[in-house]
Parts: C-alpha cells; structure tokens; sequence
C-alpha cells in the first residue's frame, strides 16, 4: 500500500510581551495563561479560520508548544499559491492578535485588533517531503515595544486513505486512494448478532457465511432498543482481519427517546490474534442535543503494557452537518467522514503511515471508522424509524 502525501503546517509557541500591557509582578503571578485577556486568529488561504490564546508573558519567559496546525493535500498547497507552489511569492500565513475575551457581537468579533503578523510559507521544499521552518521567533505587532513570539514550520504528514464505496450497512468494498485511482483492499460484512452469541469467537467462525438460526423478533424491537450490530472486514482473499462489534445496546433513556450520555451505546473494536478476536478499541457514543458523543479507548491489551485504558478521543459532532471523527494524539493518527444523519454516507479514513505495519493495522482503523458512522444511526431518535438495511428483518437468517 503506496501512502498519500499530506503536509501540516504548526503554529506554535505563542506569546506577547510588552512593557505597556505587562501587569505589575504582584499581579502577573495571579494571572493564568489560559485566562490571558489576548487571542489571535490564524488565517491560510480558504481554510476555516483557528483561534488560540496567547498568554502575556514577562521578557525572560517562553514555553514552547503547538497550538494551530493546517492539514493539507497536495490539491490545497497547489491551490493555495497564486501561480502554484513554486511562485515566487508564494501562500501567507496571517496572525491577527487581539486584546480583550474572544466572543462575537452581531456575527463581529468583541476583541479589538492589536495588530497583524504575515508569515510567508514556501512550500516548495515541504512539497518535496522535507521538514521546513518558516519563522521562529519575535516580531513586532501593533507597535515596536509590543511583540508577538511565534513558530511556524511544515512537517510532512503521509497518510494512507480509504474509502467506503457504499454506506457500511450494505457490506460494500473499501478502496484504497492513491492519486485518482481507488483499488479495492477490503470487503465489508455487515449483519445482525444473535444477543446469545459471544462477541468474541473465532476466526473461522466469524469468517462462515451463515449459520441455520434465524432471528425471531418482533416489529418493533427496534424502538425500543438497538442492538447487535457487526461488521466484519475482510481482505480480498476473504480473510477476517478486524471487525466491529456493537456490546452495549443503545437504549433511550426513560422518558427522554435518546441514549444519553450516562449510558452510551458501546462497540469493540476487534484485532485477530493467536486463532480468535481479541479485543482491541472500545467507542461509546450518544445523542446530545444537536450532537453525536463520542469517546474512544484503546484496551490495556492493544497497549502492550497492561493497566487502564487510554481514552484517544471525546468530542461530538454535529448531527445536522456530519463532521469528522478524529484522533489526533500527541500527532495525527487517523479521521474518518461521517455523515449527517439522515443521509447516506460514505466515510473516508486517513490513517497516518507510522501507525500502520499491517494489513490488520489498516483494518481496525476501517472497522473503526465503521462503527463511528453507524452510531449516527444507532443514536437517532426513538420516534424516528431506522432504514430498512439496519432493522431485522422478521425470519432473518443472520450472518456472523
């Protein structure tokens, strides 16, 4: 599997000294940087716009951190330069620092303007793979005793991308993009788990086709709870190689028609290992008032180490425009699409290369993927009924 470059530009190491602004030193020691009554916006080309606090420091003082980061592909770097990467001028990077508390007035922001810093990024060596560093250090903004302490740099960020040729509960295959060319890599397997089955069997028996059950249910079970939900992937020699496995039912909380947040649904991301599935992510998800929930864990057995689970990702997204699911720890690890609900979706995975060694590796982070965007069903409301390719079908022969 041949990756796709991306490249993401770091804004980091934020700071504003000034003699004029610096408070006495009885008073600085009160002042917490997240309660800085300073903030910038940061500004490339046509993506959306990024905010962050910069704390007012004395002189002597620095902590060097990334705040901002710009994920681009090699459409957005050709895109952002006026006549291509290689122009002479090339894209810049704008920094609008502001005093006062970040909000917004009648769609206007509340801060006042202290000043502007323009960074001009060169991106022909990051085009090529390299590291770069455009600007580290001060600079003058809204007057020469007023500094801003910044750093600015590129580093390349190659990802392997995949993508779902159909929505997940109709078992299509996943391609994998390279340039304009999709090449299919795995194949999806969605069905109904018998609630007295175990989750975790073995690979042969998760990779059989049928078994001679059939799934008795009633009309309506589904308003009442959801559950049961698997999708396996498969490579393309038919081979299991992760899965998705909804363990906890999403059930509406008493009164309200949604799942909450004080009982999430919950599916386990599974890994073959040693002749059976071995538990490998945990994601829990839930209906907020205009939102997804979501938290996801990697297991102490995926560790390596043992102890406690390692929570990767807690956030929402909106259920009326979809967003992204992402896991951004310590570096980018990997985001998947996920579509409003109501709509068909499709998703799209970006896996960064430093976490893939495998064709499993790969896999789980599609399986995962799958999971996300199904639970934007599974946390749909009660009263609203579910597509037909997720309600079980009455004398449905399922399959694991």
């Amino acid at each position: 599997m041949d990756p796709c470059p991306f490249l993401r530009i770091l804004v980091g190491n934020l700071a504003l000294k000034s003699p004029s602004l610096l408070p006495s030193k009885s008073e600085f020691s009160l002042v917490h940087p997240s309660s800085s009554p300073f903030f910038c916006k940061i500004k490339l080309g046509s993506f959306p716009s990024q905010f962050a606090t910069v704390p007012l420091i004395p002189p002597e003082a620095h902590t060097p951190d990334d705040v901002v980061s710009f994920t681009l592909t090699r459409k957005d770097i050709e895109k952002l330069g006026e006549k291509g990467i290689f122009s002479s001028k090339g894209p810049r990077l704008q920094i609008l620092v502001y005093t006062g508390r970040r909000g917004s007035n009648c769609g206007f922001s509340a801060g006042k303007l202290l000043g502007r810093v323009t960074v001009r990024l060169d991106l022909k060596g990051a085009a090529a793979g390299r590291a770069c560093v455009f600007h580290n250090g001060w600079v003058s903004v809204g007057g020469e005793s007023t500094q801003l302490y910044l750093s600015v740099r590129a580093e390349p960020d190659p990802r392997f991308v995949f993508r779902f040729g159909g929505e997940p509960e109709c078992s299509p295959q996943v391609f994998q993009i390279q340039g304009n060319l999709p090449q299919p890599v795995f194949t999806c397997k969605f069905s109904f788990r018998n609630s007295g089955d175990r989750c975790l069997r073995s690979r042969s028996s998760l990779s059989e086709t049928s078994t001679s059950r059939s799934w008795f249910s009633s009309k309506d079970d589904d308003s009442k709870e959801r559950k049961g939900w698997s999708i396996t992937i498969h490579d393309l020699s038919g081979c299991p190689v992760a899965a998705a496995s909804m363990t906890t039912p999403f059930v509406p909380s008493p009164g309200s028609g949604r799942v909450k947040r004080s009982n999430p649904g919950a599916w386990l991301i599974l890994r073959p290992g040693d002749g059976t599935w071995k538990p490998w992510g945990k994601l829990e998800a839930w209906r907020e008032p205009d939102g997804l929930g979501h938290r996801f864990e990697l297991l102490p057995d995926a560790t390596g180490g043992g102890g406690a689970a390692v929570t990767l990702a807690s956030s929402s997204l909106s259920t009326k425009k979809g967003g992204k699911f992402k896991i951004d720890s310590r570096g980018f690890v990997m985001s998947s699409t996920v579509g409003r609900e109501g709509r068909c979706s499709t998703p799209e995975v970006e896996v960064g290369v430093k976490h893939v060694t495998c064709t499993e590796d790969a896999a789980a982070f599609v399986a995962l993927a799958a999971a996300m965007d199904l639970s934007m069903d599974a946390c749909k409301l009660f009263s609203q009924k579910l597509r037909k390719e997720l309600r079980r079908q009455r004398n449905e022969e399922f399959v694991v």
